[in-house]
């Protein structure tokens, strides 16, 4: 019992030092980064570097009540407890904010370490939330979200499809690189077809709905 009393204290110490470091800090590297083979590229670039469209096109895509949920979209996890009890491909209610604690302190899985991983979420998550405000839970999301093979960040993905930085995207550039986040591998950014293409659009078009409507507000508060 001691033993683990000590693990405890030293695990919510370590990551409660690395949560309020990487507040200031840009993370150097991620899991994800280190065991991926097609090797690293990447462009750590502020907030204000990166286009509205962006953060406006992944809001629309991943996360529309980002600015006003605590860090969990409880209506969202329980359509996906639902959808997943029928049978069928897997899919979560993850937020931005989750993502951002899994891509940056733990690592992807599947089979039972993606639940072990999900107990630890949780935790990353709560601290995040508390610890940083959203404008820099949406910067560390956009500068470590894997955008392609071996390519992770919004600028480093700019570059590679269009050559240009992420501070001058379009709506529509935007919106075909939000699309591809869920499975950038798999799914193509400058050449898109079928549900990739049509579901780019579909973001582009929300673009300018969540600018109006305020969904990104709190990152530019």
């Amino acid at each position: 019992m001691r033993l683990i009393a000590k693990f405890i204290i030293w695990f919510v110490a370590i990551s409660v030092g690395l949560v309020v470091l990487y507040r200031f800090v840009p993370p150097p590297v991620t899991v994800t980064m280190l065991v991926d083979g097609n090797g690293i590229t990447k462009d750590w670039e502020p907030l204000s570097n990166i286009d509205r469209n962006m953060v406006a096109g992944v809001v629309a895509a991943e996360d529309g009540k980002f600015c006003t949920h605590n860090g969990f979209d409880t209506d969202a996890i329980e359509k996906a407890m639902e959808r997943n009890a029928k049978g069928g491909r897997l899919r979560g209610g993850s937020t931005i904010s989750q993502q951002t604690a899994k891509n940056v302190f733990l690592w992807q899985g599947e089979g039972w370490t993606r639940y072990a991983r999900k107990g630890l979420e949780v935790w990353f998550t709560f601290l995040i939330e508390n610890l940083w405000d959203k404008r820099r839970i949406m910067e560390v999301y956009l500068n470590v979200a894997e955008t392609g093979i071996g390519t992770y960040g919004v600028e480093a993905g700019a570059q590679r499809y269009w050559g240009k930085s992420a501070a001058n995207l379009s709506t529509a550039e935007a919106g075909r690189m939000a699309a591809a986040l869920p499975s950038p591998k798999t799914r193509s950014v400058t050449n898109p077809s079928g549900f990739t293409r049509r579901y780019g659009n579909t973001i582009a078009g929300r673009i300018g709905m969540v600018k109006r409507g305020g969904y990104d507000a709190c990152v530019y508060e």
